[in-house]
């Protein structure tokens, strides 16, 4: 009963931030926050533009979505089977452990901080 109230909970929460980055530009509302690491150091961070990329997303800009954050948009398919592994962990214990093995997890760090200097590098 709990998890079911959990879930229902989730998802509301989730959908109604979709209605938030559906309607609201991220780049001209003063509700979303600026990157912290942006404002500090000038370089961008490997999130930097999400919220954008987000609101591009969801307003059906699939070109700006990836200009926003490119690592966001390939990684938006992975994020979907790593919530589908976990929802199925007890029923597909080898997938979920293949998607959650050292080798894999190492191999998403190595591509978030080649993102992030990359984009800094050729300012992407």
């Amino acid at each position: 009963m709990r998890r079911g109230l959990l879930l229902l909970v989730a998802i509301v929460v989730v959908m109604v931030m979709g209605v938030v980055y559906y309607a609201l530009d991220p780049s001209s509302s003063r509700l979303f926050p600026k990157c912290a690491f942006l404002e500090f150091t000038g370089y961008k961070c490997p999130g930097c533009g999400s919220q954008r990329a987000i609101h591009a997303l969801l307003n059906g800009d699939v070109v700006a979505a990836f200009k926003y954050n490119a690592l966001l948009f390939i990684s938006i398919p992975w994020i979907a089977v790593c919530i589908y592994a976990e929802s199925q962990r007890v029923r597909n214990p080898k997938l979920y452990l293949r998607l959650n093995s050292q080798l894999l997890i190492w191999l998403f760090l190595i591509m978030v901080l080649l993102w992030w200097v990359l984009r800094n590098i050729f300012n992407w």
